[in-house]
């Protein structure tokens, strides 16, 4: 065999080998990731967010559902999903499986693309190059996931201002519907909180002209999905594309957008069945521990051990 050969026989054993592990491996490594955020006001306790999102759930994922229902043992004091549930006609059971003792604390929500209509296959370099269009799946059935939701106790942020009181912490919260499919009306829910523990705000895809109006409002933090946090990453390098607006750096964690406002995306727990793997980008959750914000004379004595990091 010549070194030519060798060569293409060497790469296509590689590529037949990561392909395995992306598809049936790392796709179903559920990961909890845990962050500490300081958007707090000064002297306020410490709280635990539980961050979900981009389940993209088909009736027959169990181990999904079972990993997922166990993060009620972590008891986080609010859990705020940001969109991307369904995958399938016949979903809306597996989810409430999965977000079931989930929904026995308080809680929030606004949905994505997938909510609303089912996957279709895509060319995958349609990804790497930005489009208008958008071509729709089958209608899925949202509004019984809402009810369902609803009916437990959880608050739809979609376009509303929700006011409510976790752990003694008073949360002003605000969300638009997706901004992928250009369903986002901010004006809506636009407008300064002045007198709240926490702003957050809540959006599936992490638009930047959506961020930017949720920066200029005051708000703390800004929870989002979507980006899969890339999907298929590549070492050293990251994310390969977001599908959206916001830039590659960004696609998954935690990070700054503007003076006051901290951003956390998920990279979510799910992929279209049409692209079920995952490399260098394990399926997650996140638990955000929310802390007060540094004084300037903290600011000024922190190291950089202790100092926030602006990614995560």
């Amino acid at each position: 065999m010549n070194s030519w050969a060798r060569l293409a026989l060497g790469a296509t054993t590689t590529g037949a080998a990561t392909l395995a592990y992306a598809a049936g491996i790392e796709r179903r490594r559920w990961t909890l990731r845990e962050n500490t955020l300081p958007v707090l006001a000064s002297g306020a306790r410490p709280l635990r967010v539980l961050h979900v999102s981009d389940l993209h759930l088909t009736p027959r994922q169990f181990s999904k559902q079972r990993w997922v229902a166990r993060l009620a043992e972590l008891e986080p004091d609010l859990v705020v999903n940001t969109g991307d549930n369904l995958a399938h006609p016949r979903a809306v059971p597996a989810a409430m499986a999965a977000l079931g003792p989930l929904l026995d604390l308080p809680g929030l929500f606004v949905f994505g693309s997938n909510d609303y209509f089912g996957p279709r296959p895509k060319n995958p370099a349609r990804y790497l190059v930005k489009s208008s269009r958008r071509s729709h799946g089958e209608p899925l059935p949202w509004r019984d996931l809402r009810a369902a939701l609803l009916e437990r106790g959880w608050h739809d942020a979609t376009h509303a201002r929700i006011d409510l009181t976790v752990a003694g912490i008073e949360v002003a919260a605000a969300g638009v519907d997706d901004p992928h499919l250009g369903l986002d009306r901010y004006d809506r829910v636009a407008g300064r909180r002045e007198s709240a523990g926490l702003r957050l705000g809540l959006t599936h895809s992490p638009e930047p002209r959506v961020l930017d109006r949720f920066a200029a409002d005051g708000y703390d933090l800004v929870l989002a999905g979507h980006t899969h946090g890339g999907q298929l990453r590549v070492p050293g390098i990251g994310a390969l594309v977001t599908n959206c607006g916001l830039d590659r750096s960004r696609a998954r964690g935690a990070s700054r957008w503007g003076a006051h406002t901290w951003l956390h995306v998920s990279a979510g727990l799910g992929t279209s069945p049409f692209a079920p793997v995952r490399f260098a980008c394990p399926p997650e959750a996140t638990l955000l521990t929310l802390v007060p914000r540094l004084s300037l004379a903290s600011a000024a004595r922190a190291t950089p051990a202790s100092a926030p990091v602006d990614v995560g």
